[in-house]
């Protein structure tokens, strides 16, 4: 077995760092184990710099496993380490997605026993890279005006024990009774998928399928298949929205007569300003964003 590489947020709190080290008693046995805390782009860049050959292992969430290999692909690096990953996050959509257990312990004998696999990757206008999935739209307003509320709670409680988590829940509550409603065009591998003409809901590019803990967004996404798989929700009005969001929960609103699901390697939407929801990075408002596929740009340790 390769020497590993473990990356770590310094950030962590007390329960992921507990859980590392059941994982770090399991892989040890097996083989040298270096582990490396970062807390900021420069730390981990210099952390990336000394990897040599190593696998780089990320012990963290999306969010880590997005910064990774976000900072590999800057470096041109990317695709010459084999990446492995050990879920501490809360989310941890991507993992979900390709059946990396949940467990820290069985996900390290994955990383032990399980079989290199080629990813693809989004990337978009500007060179940025989309790990799981991009989306604008109700999902990226949900998750705007979760972060707010996230930030005016974490104040309330003791130490790491507060009621941030609470900004989750009601960035969706509130975004369910006053969603955006924009007017875009969307185009897949220069096909139109709907005009500036037609009000939308929601707008989803899927590398990965899942988001939000395992709601399937876009639930026939693999990121090893090739294409992106682009989901369009037209459910605007009252009773449309109640069926698209019920539809929703069970992975089935691909179904709903007013979502467009098809696949392709580039995406374009642009028209009324919008917010962008990248790997649960936030930003815009935006008025023309492009994505596309990078085949195979990396190889994960999968079961």
């Amino acid at each position: 077995m390769d020497p590993l590489l473990v990356i770590t947020n310094s950030g962590a709190g007390t329960s992921d760092e507990e859980n590392l080290e059941r994982a770090l008693a399991v892989l040890r046995p097996h083989t040298s184990v270096e582990v490396e805390a970062t807390s900021e782009p420069g730390e981990l860049d210099g952390v990336l710099h000394r990897a040599g050959s190593r696998t780089i292992v990320v012990a963290g969430g999306d969010g880590s496993l997005h910064a990774v290999v976000s900072a590999l692909h800057k470096r041109n690096d990317l695709g010459k380490n084999l990446i492995g990953l050990l879920p501490l996050g809360t989310g941890n959509d991507f993992a979900r997605g390709l059946d990396i257990p949940l467990d820290v312990e069985d996900a390290a004998h994955v990383l032990i026993s399980g079989t290199p696999r080629q990813m693809d990757l989004i990337v978009d206008e500007v060179g940025e890279v989309v790990v799981n999935n991009v989306h604008v739209g109700a999902g990226a307003m949900a998750s705007r005006r979760a972060h707010r509320w996230k930030h005016r709670l974490r104040p309330v409680g003791v130490g790491k024990v507060n009621l941030g988590k609470l900004g989750y829940p009601i960035g969706a509550l509130i975004t369910a009774f006053n969603p955006p409603v924009i007017r875009l065009r969307v185009e897949v591998d220069g096909a139109v998928v709907t005009d500036v003409d037609t009000q939308v809901l929601q707008v989803a590019i899927g590398n990965g399928s899942s988001v939000g803990g395992g709601t399937d967004l876009v639930p026939d996404a693999e990121p090893d298949d090739g294409h992106l798989d682009v989901m369009v929700s037209r459910a605007t009005g009252p009773v449309s929205r109640l069926v698209y969001a019920a539809r929703l929960t069970v992975g089935k609103h691909a179904d709903h007569s007013d979502v467009d699901y098809v696949r392709g390697a580039t995406v374009t939407v642009s028209g009324e300003e919008f917010w962008v929801s990248a790997d649960g990075e936030i930003y815009g408002p935006e008025r023309h964003r492009s994505w596309r596929l990078q085949r195979a740009a990396y190889s994960m340790v999968l079961p």
